[in-house]
């Protein structure tokens, strides 16, 4: 029997108090849950994706809907499970989303540890034309082409 991650796939109605448990062990605290709880009740998200192992859920991922530009997405937080990083997982996760996003030619835009999101798809350089309030020297995209947008970013209110 082979033993390991399953494919990541839309959170399911009923898994919320899991994917809370998740974000409060790999973060050492509320702050991502609540960040969650507070996009969710802006009917800001646009979609969470978790991948199981072994049947648990070990990795989830958020998107949601960028005020400005109308049509981008913010990915916040990503999560792996403390027993299941370093195996790969988040990356393969976060390496699908970044295919999507191009394949979709959706624009996704995420503020992180530059060496981990360039390694599954993402890019510091056409990111660096972006007008935003988080430093630049941590903010990527993904999507179509290989453009460097000069666009203004608004993130939703819960990110404030």
């Amino acid at each position: 029997m082979l033993i390991g991650p399953d494919f990541s796939r839309e959170m399911r109605r009923g898994e919320e108090d899991a994917v809370d448990a998740l974000l409060r062990s790999a973060f050492d605290g509320p702050d991502e849950a609540e960040l969650v709880h507070a996009l969710r009740r802006a009917g800001a998200m646009a979609g969470e994706s978790v991948a199981t192992w072994d049947g648990r859920i070990a990795g989830y991922y958020a998107l949601s809907h960028m005020i400005a530009p109308k049509g981008w997405l913010c990915l916040a937080p990503v999560a792996v499970s403390p027993d299941r990083q370093r195996h790969g997982l988040g990356r393969r996760m976060i390496g699908m989303l970044a295919e999507w996003a191009r394949l979709s030619e959706t624009y996704v835009v995420v503020l992180g540890q530059v060496s981990f999101y360039e390694r599954a798809g993402f890019s510091l350089a056409r990111a660096q034309r972006l007008n935003s309030p988080y430093p630049l020297e941590h903010t990527m995209i993904a999507g179509p082409g290989a453009d460097v947008p000069a666009v203004a970013l608004k993130y939703p209110k819960a990110f404030g």
